[in-house]
């Protein structure tokens, strides 16, 4: 049994005989749920995409020069996806002759496989190495990776799938494994008008909604469970007082749901919750107190033209 199959069984027990019942949102992600990801990205309601890919295009300059200000260096990519945005960078470095070997580490082998073919079609000088895993397994592997300045890439506001308890225990952890000249390049989500926020979750295609559903398709599949789909509500919530995006999963009705491989037989009432995701939304205040908790601070920051998203680099404090 791999460790993610195993990571995988052990969060379903917890997470469906918890109350609140709770699943992460990392199981989303198999090929389907990288390719409802993509589309999901590609909506013109999820501004996220956008906003950070006018950040990269505009300050791509300035941004790899920071990364390579101290010579060659290790560009570790912690959830890199199919790494649309992070060939922007990739491109800019080459180009100016920037020495480098890049890391992209992902819990999906299928976007890992598919992400080095594409980077060796379309930049083949890029010196690529990819690894499986999720973030907290890695970040305990990223001291092998000592011997020259390591760049940190952490995009599309992925921090903001965690509470800032843990988002702090997250960065502590890389902090611990960063040296004087190391960078954290990473992406938040600024607040703005909830509406907005809501649009770009609760998307009237129902692309997310097939998106959080995949998690319980991914279950039927692996652990042999006959979770009705239709018998499950998408909803999604915002409150813009804490920044806090969540959504759920609501059972319609009664249902007993089967998990044959786990031994298990899972009781929902009507219209009780699966809590699958949280994204978080930040602002400048919130984002230098994160730091400031996790022993890091801001060396610059990047935001697009409406100041809905900023990348900042941090270093150690």
């Amino acid at each position: 049994m791999s460790k993610i199959h195993h990571s995988f069984k052990e969060d379903i027990i917890k997470g469906l005989t918890s109350f609140p019942k709770s699943l992460p949102s990392k199981y989303i992600y198999d090929k389907n749920g990288d390719k409802l990801f993509q589309e999901i990205m590609a909506m013109p309601e999820y501004y996220l995409t956008n906003a950070e890919f006018e950040i990269l295009d505009q300050h791509k300059t300035r941004i790899c020069s920071e990364f390579a200000k101290d010579g060659d260096f290790d560009l570790i990519e912690l959830g890199a996806g199919d790494g649309k945005k992070t060939k922007i960078l990739l491109k800019e470095l080459i180009k100016n002759d920037f020495e480098f070997h890049y890391l992209p580490i992902d819990i999906s082998q299928n976007v890992l496989m598919e992400l080095k073919e594409t980077i060796s079609k379309e930049i083949p000088e890029v010196d690529i190495e990819t690894k499986q895993g999720t973030y907290f397994n890695v970040l305990t592997e990223l001291d092998e990776y000592r011997h020259r300045k390591k760049v940190i890439l952490f995009l599309g506001s992925n921090i903001g799938n965690l509470l800032h308890e843990n988002a702090i225990k997250f960065l502590k952890a890389i902090r611990n494994n960063m040296h004087q000249h190391d960078m954290l390049f990473i992406g938040f989500d600024q607040k703005k008008n909830p509406q907005t926020i809501l649009d770009a979750y609760d998307d009237k295609a129902g692309i997310t909604e097939r998106f959080n559903k995949n998690l319980l398709l991914r279950i039927n599949d692996t652990f042999d469970a006959n979770f009705d789909l239709d018998h499950f509500l998408h909803w999604e919530t915002y409150n813009p007082e804490s920044g806090t995006a969540m959504s759920y999963l609501v059972s319609k009705i009664h249902q007993a749901v089967e998990i044959k491989k786990l031994s298990m037989k899972v009781e929902f009432k009507a219209w009780e919750t699966i809590h699958v995701e949280i994204s978080q939304k930040y602002n400048e205040e919130v984002i230098n107190w994160l730091a400031d908790q996790s022993g890091l601070k801001v060396h610059s920051s990047y935001t697009d033209e409406k100041s809905f998203f900023k990348n900042y680099i941090f270093t150690k404090a």
